[in-house]
């Protein structure tokens, strides 16, 4: 299912721990759901929700790093029929989008309520294994849907991503997606995008941008997704989102580090807790406007690619 493998070492001798499913497949969902933040970036909002005469219960609902709404379904080991289960729940939500946005004011409060961006759902399918079948389909799909298949080593789960598709990019919006937004959020229909920034930017902020841009994609499985906001680089969690200010001449960069690990320097990194910031919140925001900046930057980056 697997070819990942884990040993124990012991006196210099190892021994190879096997790989494992969970016994029931509610287990799994019990586990990922009680600590989907740490694992996924996803904040928890329900688990096994009604969809009424649609005649299903949805595995767990929540919101990404990104506030875009997201479908999590779970199998135990290898079922076919697990992406198809999450096309059908993706259906009834984007139907029932007042619905989802009271159950986030409930959970999260109104300000998250505001923030919910309809323009690219997400759906996450975690399973045992999938097929290479599964694999090719997602990538005719058109919506954003990640699969990750999951094993238990003794006291040791691991995720490992096997296939992303970004979906719809948001400056590629529907205009159903736009109406359903709701009124007097933050991310309203008219704001200009970072697409846009980056393109009226001079030509020395957007060589800059590429330079950055090579750097992250160049580490193993780094994703690539943009935003209304920002750029969003990822692996299974946002390592890293980029906004551009083309008049201050300057790229800012929110990395995925505690910011107490981290020698911070006036006009160059700063502590982003408490500061509801767009993009990687609570981690450290990084200025950079030239490439002996970026150079500066690079052991920060590395590790913020290490830690997601």
């Amino acid at each position: 299912m697997s070819d990942l493998k884990v040993f124990r070492l012991r006196g210099g001798r190892a021994t190879e721990i096997p790989g494992a499913s969970v016994a029931v497949e509610r287990e799994l969902q019990s586990l990922v759901e009680a600590n989907m933040e740490a694992m996924l970036g996803i904040r928890f909002l329900a688990t096994e929700y009604p969809t009424g005469q649609h005649r299903g219960r949805i595995d767990s609902l929540g919101l990404d790093e990104n506030c875009n709404p997201v479908i999590v379904e779970y199998k135990r080991s290898r079922d076919q029929n697990v992406i198809n289960q999450a096309l059908s729940y993706l259906y009834w939500l984007q139907g029932h989008t007042h619905e989802f946005e009271n159950l986030v004011k409930e959970k999260l409060g109104v300000e998250a309520a505001g923030s919910v961006d309809w323009s690219n759902p997400r759906l996450v399918c975690i399973a045992g294994a999938f097929s290479h079948h599964d694999k090719v389909a997602v990538q005719m799909i058109g919506h954003r849907i990640d699969l990750l298949t999951y094993r238990v080593f003794d006291d040791v789960l691991t995720l490992q991503m096997v296939a992303s598709v970004a979906g719809r990019a948001a400056t590629q919006r529907s205009a159903v997606a736009s109406s359903a937004r709701t009124s007097g959020s933050g991310r309203t229909a008219g704001a200009k995008s970072v697409q846009q920034y980056l393109d009226e930017a001079p030509q020395s902020l957007r060589d800059l941008y590429e330079r950055l841009d090579a750097v992250l994609r160049g580490c193993d499985g780094v994703r690539k997704e943009t935003q209304l906001h920002y750029i969003a680089y990822r692996r299974i969690k946002n390592l890293a989102t980029v906004r551009v200010q083309p008049r201050k001449h300057q790229l800012v960069v929110n990395l995925l580090l505690d910011p107490d690990t981290v020698e911070l320097e006036d006009g160059f990194t700063r502590d982003l807790r408490g500061t509801g910031c767009l993009g990687v919140r609570n981690g450290v925001e990084l200025r950079l406007g030239s490439y002996n900046d970026l150079h500066r930057a690079a052991d920060l980056l590395q590790r913020s690619v290490a830690a997601a």
